[in-house]
């Protein structure tokens, strides 16, 4: 079938607004549930729909031949285990600063990827492309680099020193970095069906894997956490809504276009928490966030310059 060109940068845009609304959710439900429970919800109550959408795409044909080997199951299992552990890494650190702020030392990510994905999968951008993904970076790199607030963080929690809060920030994003290249590859390592049978169906899996690890750890270190996620069924059905919503655009994107290029764009996210802080959160950006904010947009215009 003929893919339009820029099909995966809407997949991307819709994906990244997707995820902030999500992460905006799961960053009010950690009071209820708590820090693993909240993790939970993305994958929990993310499957169902994630399954619908299965349903859907297998209804069109677009499933026929996957070739689900060894190597796919390794790079699905590399994707799905180290998305869990970023997830939990980043609600800690939204704990110690604001939701601005986390959004952007997270999205470092986009340098790490290009590394991995050229390493790994043999991904490969131009000059002007990398060009991009060095501006873009670098301006999330300016918001983030601020002290922490004075007498405690953005939630009214303890202090934590910036320099720690940078530290689990990149080390975050390092963890989404080995996750998008884990599903980069595991989409790839599944043939030749079209391109959106294959992302369906890795979707799904991955939810399957997540679901299953995850509620068996809690079933045995907080088995209260199960329970108290039934009963916050409501904001956690939005949720997970959201999290499928956005995993299928990131899916989409994926098998589409090498994961650097999806990730630089998907920097528009910081874009979108900006908002979000400020509406929901009441936290307020500054000269320099708002600086950093207008190289991302620039880093993201120049990589897709390079592309097209």
């Amino acid at each position: 079938m003929i893919v339009p060109g820029s099909l995966w940068v809407a997949c991307t845009v819709a994906a990244a607004a997707g995820q902030t609304l999500r992460n905006a959710m799961q960053h009010s439900l950690i009071g209820t549930v708590g820090t693993a429970g909240a993790t939970h919800v993305r994958f929990l109550y993310g499957l169902p729909f994630a399954c619908v959408f299965l349903v859907v795409v297998a209804a069109t044909g677009a499933i026929r031949d996957p070739q689900m080997g060894p190597a796919f199951w390794a790079w699905l299992a590399l994707g799905a285990l180290t998305q869990v552990l970023a997830t939990a890494m980043m609600l800690v650190l939204m704990q110690q600063r604001s939701f601005v702020v986390s959004t952007a030392y997270i999205k470092t990510e986009p340098v790490q990827i290009a590394l991995y994905g050229f390493v790994f999968l043999g991904d490969r951008l131009g000059l002007q492309a990398i060009a991009g993904v060095l501006v873009a970076t670098a301006g999330v790199v300016l918001m983030s680099w601020k002290p922490a607030p004075a007498g405690g963080n953005a939630q009214g929690g303890r202090s934590e020193p910036a320099w720690r809060a940078a530290l689990l920030g990149i080390a975050t994003g390092s963890m989404f970095s080995m996750s998008v290249v884990g599903y980069r590859g595991a989409v790839l390592a599944l043939g030749d069906d079209p391109f959106y049978g294959r992302a369906t169906l890795a979707l799904v899996l991955a939810l399957v894997l997540q679901v299953a690890l995850l509620s068996l750890y809690l079933r045995l270190r907080e088995p209260g956490r199960l329970t108290a996620l039934v009963r916050a069924w409501k904001p956690s059905l939005l949720a997970g809504f959201l999290g499928a919503s956005a995993s299928q655009c990131w899916f989409l994107a994926f098998s589409l276009q090498t994961a650097a290029a999806v990730r630089t764009v998907g920097l528009v996210e910081v874009v979108f928490a900006a908002l979000i802080s400020r509406r929901v959160f009441a936290q307020r950006s500054g000269l320099r966030d708002w600086g950093g904010i207008g190289m991302v947009v620039a880093g993201v215009a120049l990589l897709l310059a390079g592309t097209f």
